[in-house]
């Protein structure tokens, strides 16, 4: 079993930086992929961004490619999503995800707020 913590949500400001992580422990060694979903109210749950353990390989939303990055440190089995200029649309729970696959990770963290006010 894998357990994923996340941190670093809150209430900013359009156009301010917010950094989330997530702390995984557990049986890690069989995830592959790791990766940032989030929901917006009203909206479907979408991929934000993503990134494997052995490097090499990124995704990112659309919406998100510029201003967020997605990055990992091995060592202490962290994963962060840096997010600049954010907006109001970037409102949501963030939901860090680990697992064979991005489309359907085994892992998930309990998730954790963002709000940007206009």
């Amino acid at each position: 079993q894998v357990q994923l913590v996340e941190s670093g949500g809150g209430l900013v400001q359009a156009g301010g930086s917010l950094r989330l992580s997530c702390a995984a422990s557990g049986s890690t060694e069989s995830i592959i992929f790791w990766g940032w979903y989030r929901q917006g109210p009203g909206k479907e749950r979408e991929l934000v961004a993503a990134t494997s353990t052995a490097g090499g390989f990124t995704r990112y939303a659309d919406s998100v490619k510029g201003r967020f990055t997605i990055s990992r440190d091995n060592a202490k089995n962290t994963v962060y999503l840096q997010m600049n200029s954010l907006e109001p649309e970037d409102t949501a729970v963030y939901y860090c995800i680990g697992g064979m696959t991005i489309w359907r990770p085994q892992y998930w963290g309990q998730g954790t707020q963002v709000t940007v006010s206009s």
